[in-house]
């Protein structure tokens, strides 16, 4: 595997090197190994998959507190999407910025989203499903969100919104004296 930067420290793209040959194909999804300078002491100790079937559809924008803190692993199993991570943490240079990449199949490619980023994504193609692994057990006390059309944010998703569950749609927006997240 190899990992890429973007525009907001710490988050990377990462990129599996699919093996070919007349009956289909063969994608390493996660090596302890080959990610464990990214992962340091973290270890991944949930698997979840989504399906979403409906293209324009938003997921997220999600993330835990402290100490439930997680650093995901995104992929793209099935379709194709626009995958968003927010960074929230406090004192950062990129505070309330954000970045986005198409995930697919075929890239074979995986977004790495470390402790202090909200993540989310938008459906390009019905019927995608995400494979998310998580260094933090799911704890409901410590999950909080980001609105998806936050304007201190201003994601600029590729397509307009067309369906997204009621808790989402409802964040509430950012109040103007957050300050972010400590990791």
């Amino acid at each position: 595997m190899k990992w890429t930067d973007t525009n907001l420290s710490g988050v990377m793209v990462l990129q599996s090197s699919p093996r070919e040959d007349h009956r289909g194909a063969f994608a390493r999804l996660f090596c302890e190994r080959e990610l464990g300078p990214l992962l340091g002491n973290r270890h991944i100790v949930q698997i979840n998959r989504s399906m979403t079937r409906t293209v324009g559809a938003i997921r997220g924008m999600h993330f835990q507190h402290p100490p439930a803190a997680e650093t995901k692993i995104v992929q793209c199993l099935q379709g194709r999407v626009f995958d968003v991570a927010v960074d929230l943490r406090r004192d950062s240079p990129t505070f309330l910025q954000w970045t986005g990449c198409e995930l697919t199949p075929e890239a074979a490619n995986a977004l790495f989203i470390p402790e202090g980023f909200a993540h989310g994504f938008q459906v390009l193609e019905s019927d995608s499903a995400l494979l998310y692994m998580h260094t933090a057990f799911y704890d409901p006390a410590l999950e909080s969100s980001v609105r998806f059309d936050d304007p201190r944010v201003g994601i600029r998703w590729p397509l307009p919104p067309t369906d997204m569950s009621a808790r989402d749609a409802g964040h509430p927006l950012l109040p103007e004296d957050f300050s972010g997240i400590s990791t």
